[in-house]
């Protein structure tokens, strides 16, 4: 087993179940998030319902990162939790509230805005929790012998809050090109004037925190004036990506949006991890100082091996299943 990098291994597990939870759960917080703005009722029904079959299964993903994280990387557990326990408790809390809010909204009769603005506000949360949660990371954690010392409040910055409104605008942008391939009529001709806003919005922090994280640290600032030879291609990729997004809007394509939303998360997540690699609890500790033991990370390891199939497997049916535009007289609640 000395051959094979076990933790190198969990580290593309970890990565990816953050991604799939990114991409896959980000469309119908998005969703939660456009809520208020929805022209009517009935635009509001259609778009719970093109999320309805697919967003409790889609928080799947949370949980195997998460408890991948546990199982391969004790120490950031042990030292990121302390650290975000009041960002990880509201992200937390507004899922759950989201998700009852989402039941009860179908059965409620007379008083269905409260539980729409419920759904909203449970989303929003949760998106900006998330998103001052990756700021965090991105600033840092004082620690000393492998424990955190700082205060509850320390992931509460300027910059994390910055991040956090990030991410709600992206989750919103990508719940309106979820709504453009699900819907059809007014509605997805309202998410077709909102999309080129949300996706100006969107670059406008990704050029904020592309400037604001090399200043802040300086670590950061020489891993990419030492290696701008090559890392000069996901700024520009980024850049050709929105812009193809916004010529498919224009076109009024219905998925090509969506995907290239996808792929804007997908660079930017990839910028973050080549600007703090290798470390897991940065500035300190990196992964291989935060694994667990070889033999937990194997015995593990096989077991992730078995669920992420039937997850996937599970997770393309449904999708293959709940295929095609919603109707307004069927799906949730009907």
């Amino acid at each position: 087993m000395e051959l094979i990098d076990l933790t190198l291994i969990w580290v593309g597990i970890v990565s990816f179940a953050i991604f799939m939870y990114v991409i896959m759960d980000g469309f119908d917080l998005g969703v939660g998030i456009l809520f208020p703005f929805a022209p009517g009722d009935q635009a509001r029904d259609d778009m719970m319902n093109s999320v309805a079959p697919v967003w409790d299964g889609n928080e799947t993903w949370l949980i195997l990162g998460g408890a991948g994280l546990l199982a391969a990387f004790p120490l950031m557990y042990a030292v990121m939790l302390p650290a975000l326990y009041i960002g990880v408790f509201l992200m937390l809390a507004g899922l759950i509230f989201r998700g009852v809010a989402f039941e009860f909204r179908f059965k409620a009769r007379g008083n269905r805005h409260l539980w729409d603005y419920s759904f909203n506000l449970g989303s929003t949360v949760a998106a900006f929790a998330q998103g001052a949660v990756v700021g965090a990371y991105i600033q840092g954690f004082n620690t000393e012998n492998m424990q955190y010392v700082g205060g509850a409040f320390d992931w509460l910055t300027p910059f994390t809050v910055m991040t956090g409104l990030g991410v709600v605008v992206g989750y919103a942008l990508l719940g309106v090109t979820w709504t453009i391939i699900k819907t059809e009529g007014e509605v997805q001709a309202w998410a077709y004037r909102l999309a080129p806003k949300l996706l100006a919005t969107l670059m406008l922090f990704f050029l904020i925190v592309s400037i604001w994280t090399p200043l802040a640290h300086e670590r950061v600032m020489a891993r990419w004036l030492d290696n701008l030879g090559v890392l000069w291609i996901f700024p520009v990729l980024t850049l050709i990506v929105a812009a193809t997004a916004l010529r498919a809007l224009m076109q009024r394509k219905e998925v090509v949006p969506f995907l290239c939303t996808l792929l804007i998360f997908a660079l930017f997540l990839l910028g973050m991890a080549i600007s703090k690699w290798p470390y897991a609890v940065p500035p300190t500790y990196t992964f291989h100082e935060a694994a667990s033991d070889p033999g937990s990370q194997l015995f593990l390891l096989l077991g992730f091996l078995f669920v992420i199939p039937i997850v996937l497997g599970y997770t393309a049916w449904t999708y293959w299943v709940f295929r095609g535009k919603v109707s307004g007289k069927t799906g949730y609640g009907h």
